[in-house]
């Protein structure tokens, strides 16, 4: 049986929701909260398979319960569902930990399905919501591949730990490779990149994004 707890300072929408899941194949609706703060205090007291949580919710909101929640419950299912789809919230949950992200106009077949899901384990996010995700990593994908084209993987990696502020013995440490071979590597970047030295390698890597200041 999947334990499940409802967090929504809905009233009515509470009440419909434990009706539509509560008895529902393998479900039983074991507690609620109305506020976020309310719902860890739940969570944790009542320990469910899943929580179904709101993110607009008073005191606490929801993305923050769910940080909270899952910091002391690891396996804990938490099923984002609210009107809200824009893409900071939808990231900020994804985040914090949650597993599925549903907006509350979703069919009712398909919430019972999803909150079945996450109990066993899986993922679920409506399709409008995965499109998106789908989408924002592409294009970080996208965006990564097309910096310094010239430079190998590896050189890239070479790079990105110099801009961070790593020497050469760092990044043959945490890239386990030997010595000569980061030197190697240092310097076909700079034949690559057309610079002089490591400083005018590590300005050009930052201005691309690569690193960051000690």
């Amino acid at each position: 049986m999947t334990r499940v707890v409802i967090a929504d300072d809905h009233p009515v929408f509470r009440r419909g929701l434990k009706a539509l899941l509560d008895g529902e194949d393998g479900l039983s609706v074991v507690g609620e909260a109305a506020d976020g703060l309310s719902a860890v205090s739940v969570v944790l007291e009542l320990e469910p398979d899943v929580v179904v949580m709101d993110l607009h919710m008073p005191v606490l909101g929801g993305v923050e319960a769910a940080k909270r929640v899952l910091e002391a419950l690891p396996s804990l299912g938490v099923l984002v569902l609210t009107m809200h789809e824009d893409d900071e919230l939808v990231f900020a949950a994804m985040k914090a930990g949650a597993r599925g992200y549903l907006v509350k106009t979703t069919d009712d077949d398909e919430i019972v399905r999803a909150v079945q899901a996450i109990g066993a384990g899986e993922a679920i996010f409506s399709a409008t919501i995965a499109q998106r995700m789908m989408g924002y990593f592409t294009a970080i994908s996208s965006s990564k591949a097309v910096v310094f084209p010239q430079l190998t993987d590896r050189e890239r990696d070479v790079l990105e730990l110099m801009a961070s502020g790593l020497d050469n013995t760092s990044i043959a440490h945490r890239l386990s490779l030997s010595g000569k071979t980061v030197r190697n590597r240092v310097s076909a970047i700079f034949t690559k990149l057309q610079v002089a030295d490591r400083a005018q390698a590590i300005v050009r890597a930052r201005e691309a994004g690569l690193g960051s200041p000690s």
